[in-house]
């Protein structure tokens, strides 16, 4: 992409940023439509669909084709979608390793567990996760689901939408990963009874407004877990290596 073309797009992305900033834009407007956009910025059209593809992979537009009220492109507010995507490109193409998502993971949620823990938030989906974990006809993926659910939920009960969000990315980003950890663990129910086990602790300890209690225990839990993940995949790794 030539520079001034680059630049182009950047004029429309700026644009769009001064007019959610300083309010002349908010959830739910529409844009400009492209032609009068570009025609306002004196850029292409081109520039504009450029802008507006980068914002919608951001989760800041979504678009709509054809014509009427419902065309074009309308300000959401789904930032989640916008960081998994780039956490996990980051992560991907090793620019985040994987052991700093972790360590933010556990900055992240100890300070959720302790929010939690000196508050009154509602705690009652957290709990029906936790109810939903103890089926004994779960399967792995189910329970692994469940599990990322949990620590979602508490991350939403803490009322800050910017950590529920990076957390949202975080765990998104290092999915897969984790999957294939742990459908190598050979211990399986043990596993899942332990984690079921540290969930309930977890959660005891917001109840009871331990906060202390709380971070160390939500810090123990991922530290813990991650650690059971990496190892089993650091075993078939060198298993694999071994056997070519």
């Amino acid at each position: 992409m030539p520079d001034s073309e680059l630049r182009a797009w950047q004029v429309v992305l700026e644009r769009i940023e001064g007019d959610l900033r300083d309010g002349r834009l908010t959830p739910g407007d529409r844009l400009t439509p492209e032609r009068e956009l570009a025609a306002q910025l004196g850029v292409g059209r081109s520039s504009v669909r450029e802008a507006i593809r980068v914002l919608e992979v951001l989760g800041v537009v979504r678009t709509a084709t054809g014509s009427g009220p419902s065309a074009g492109a309308m300000i959401v507010t789904t930032p989640r979608g916008g960081l998994a995507a780039f956490l996990r490109l980051q992560v991907a193409a090793s620019g985040f390793p994987l052991t700093d998502v972790v360590r933010t993971r556990i900055v992240l949620e100890a300070d959720v567990a302790e929010t939690l823990a000196g508050s009154h938030a509602d705690l009652a989906e957290v709990n029906d996760i936790l109810d939903a974990m103890d089926a004994d006809t779960l399967r792995r993926d189910e329970f692994l689901a469940l599990d990322a659910r949990f620590h979602q939920a508490l991350a939403e009960a803490s009322g800050n939408a910017v950590v529920a969000a990076m957390m949202a990315g975080l765990r998104s980003s290092i999915e897969s990963y984790t999957q294939s950890g742990a459908a190598l663990l050979d211990d399986w129910e043990a596993t899942s009874e332990r984690l079921r086990a540290e969930h309930r602790a977890i959660v005891a300890a917001v109840a009871e407004g331990n906060a202390s209690t709380a971070r160390d225990r939500i810090r123990a839990h991922i530290a813990g877990y991650s650690a059971q993940v990496a190892e089993a995949l650091g075993a078939s790794g060198t298993r694999e290596a071994d056997a070519a």
